[in-house]
């Protein structure tokens, strides 16, 4: 049975340590304090664990649910959010981290929580699309001028590359990552056992395998290591948006459409007594207002009308500046999704489970 569907609110963003959780040092939390509904005792508290990648999306998000919750029901709410790799993320729930709702990075990383007894069935119908509000897809960042002259998957190959990339074992954007070169191999017509050795080259070039996308980002543009980052396409976006002219994105001829899934944690949010203000919580980002927020915010909408207000006409696989006119989305690239690879379960214990492929090709 579908949730109830009610709302939420949220305020000024702060960014705090994630204290009492035992959390390490790549996750962290941000928390949205109202002081008038907190010393009034009638405010709603959510917890929203969401992985690396969303802090801007969830800052800008929360401000504009504050505004349409009071606006509609007259009550308050303070959402908490914590942030690190998708996979661990999951973990981290269903081993006691008390999420109202969880924003991770694939379906899978969902389930790992619903294994664990706290969502139920059939939570990727409980909202539109799969419950999945916005989608990404997998680009690469390289430096000012491309000097290495990085254009496709092949490129990451060579023995002169150096790749950055977050561990498939604690970040579901790396799984997205691995999938994307998994399918450009494929799709150039080698064999299993051809795309598992062009594989193996690939994650034989990494550099440094951080626990999430956001150490990965941080590694390539602050620390200046390596010659690529395989990044979502958010997160390159706002590398050129905060280091104007010291990096471009190149997209490249295939990647895959990322679904990012959204679920309410249900043993958690009936303890809270949050149910509905949880469902609402996650219900609002199919808004048209909360749609155009997931854009400005370099994700691509769901909501056909908002997204092609964002599509260009690209006339080269490289960006190097964000467009004037807000206009950022390169329709120019062939995208598969997780169903060729037969959805996330068959993806997860053929490629990433303990003993699978991705153990076999990469050396510790």
């Amino acid at each position: 049975m579908k949730k109830k569907v009610i709302s939420s609110i949220l305020t000024a963003v702060l960014a705090v340590s994630l204290a009492g959780c035992g959390k390490d040092e790549n996750v962290s939390v941000v928390k949205a304090e109202n002081s008038e509904a907190t010393t009034s005792g009638e405010v709603i508290e959510l917890t929203n664990v969401s992985y690396d990648p969303t802090r801007e999306l969830y800052a800008a998000y929360n401000t504009l649910f504050e505004a349409h919750y009071e606006d509609t029901f007259g009550q308050k709410i303070s959402v908490t959010q914590s942030h690190g790799g998708s996979g661990k993320q999951a973990l981290e729930v269903a081993n006691g981290l008390e999420a109202d709702v969880v924003t991770l990075a694939l379906e899978g990383d969902v389930q790992v929580v619903a294994n664990a007894g706290l969502i139920e069935e059939g939570f990727t119908s409980e909202f539109p699309l799969d419950s999945s509000p916005y989608t990404s897809t997998i680009v690469f960042l390289v430096r000012s001028g491309n000097p290495k002259s990085i254009y496709d998957w092949d490129d990451l190959i060579r023995e002169d590359v150096g790749v950055i990339t977050p561990n498939p074992k604690t970040s579901g954007g790396a799984m997205w990552n691995y999938l994307a070169a998994w399918y450009f191999f494929e799709q150039q017509g080698q064999s299993e056992e051809e795309i598992l050795a062009s594989i193996k080259k690939l994650y034989g070039n990494v550099v440094v395998l951080d626990s999430g996308a956001r150490g990965s980002t941080t590694s390539f543009v602050e620390n200046k290591q390596g010659d690529v980052l395989l990044a979502w396409e958010n997160e390159a976006f706002l590398s050129l948006k905060e280091y104007p002219g010291e990096y471009e994105i190149v997209v490249p001829s295939v990647s895959i459409l990322c679904q990012p899934t959204v679920a309410v944690v249900d043993e958690v949010a009936k303890k809270h007594n949050t149910a509905d203000a949880a469902a609402e919580y996650l219900n609002y980002l199919y808004s048209d207002e909360a749609q155009e927020i997931e854009a400005q915010n370099f994700y691509r909408p769901s909501n056909k009308d908002v997204y092609a207000k964002y599509v260009f006409s690209a006339d080269s696989n490289t960006i190097t500046e964000i467009p004037e006119d807000g206009k950022w989305i390169n329709d120019n690239i062939t995208l598969t999704d997780i169903n060729h690879f037969g959805g996330w379960t068959d993806a997860r214990a053929k490629h990433f489970a303990d003993g699978a492929y991705f153990d076999q090709i990469y050396e510790q």
